[in-house]
């Protein structure tokens, strides 16, 4: 049980980030776009399993495709790096934006490929009253033997009236901020040398995984 709940927890922190954009205006009709979407990403997962093995790279372009304008990763990374990226040059900056995607998949590609079979229900997407700019929105992660997870997706609306994914909570836990703290441990270790934690950042992301699978063992 506790290895298919890791394995959950592995797929939704890669695939909360191929959650497109949405020109909707409504609670409704984002529930609706973000569920399209979700049962879209599950089908290209499962039709592309084989992908990884024989190509990992052609896996990759074919998942990087899908991302292509509709997710903010510059946006995610800037809040990974957090205070730090006050401390970086724009060149530093777009280099971790491509550090962090690719880490994602090198790190649980094979979480995705492996994974036993799931679902996804969306269940109701809430505008914050505070901001219309913001929502979240609840789903519930079905695993085959019937468990279910819950996810929350954080999304913003961007200027040309998008709605995108910013950030993602399974069980209760936060993923944005799990990689934000990770990224100020890596900056304490390596006594502020920012380009030194870019450099390393797939390897703090599996070291990550793994503690993951210890705290979840």
């Amino acid at each position: 049980m506790l290895a298919v709940k890791q394995r959950l927890f592995l797929i939704l922190a890669l695939s909360a980030f191929l959650v497109g954009a949405a020109k909707a205006g409504a609670s409704e009709d984002l529930r609706q776009y973000v569920d399209e979407n979700t049962q879209r990403l599950v089908e290209k997962l499962n039709k592309e399993r084989g992908l990884y093995e024989a190509d990992p790279e052609a896996f990759y372009a074919s998942m990087d495709e899908s991302l292509d304008g509709f997710v903010d990763f510059r946006r995610i990374a800037a809040r990974v790096m957090g205070r730090y990226a006050r401390q970086t040059t724009p060149e530093q900056r777009d280099e971790f934006v491509v550090k962090f995607k690719r880490s994602l998949f090198d790190s649980y590609a094979q979480a995705l490929v492996d994974a036993e079979d799931f679902s996804i229900q969306v269940k109701e997407a809430v505008i914050n009253p505070q901001d219309d700019g913001r929502a979240s929105v609840q789903m519930e992660v079905i695993s085959a033997s019937g468990n279910r997870y819950p996810v929350t997706y954080s999304m913003y609306k961007a200027k040309d009236g998008n709605w995108m994914m910013e950030n993602v909570i399974v069980e209760g836990v936060n993923i944005g901020l799990a990689f934000r703290d990770r990224f100020a441990q890596e900056m304490e270790a390596n006594r502020g040398q920012v380009q030194a934690v870019i450099d390393g950042w797939g390897d703090a992301v599996e070291s990550l995984k793994l503690e993951k699978e210890v705290d979840n063992s």
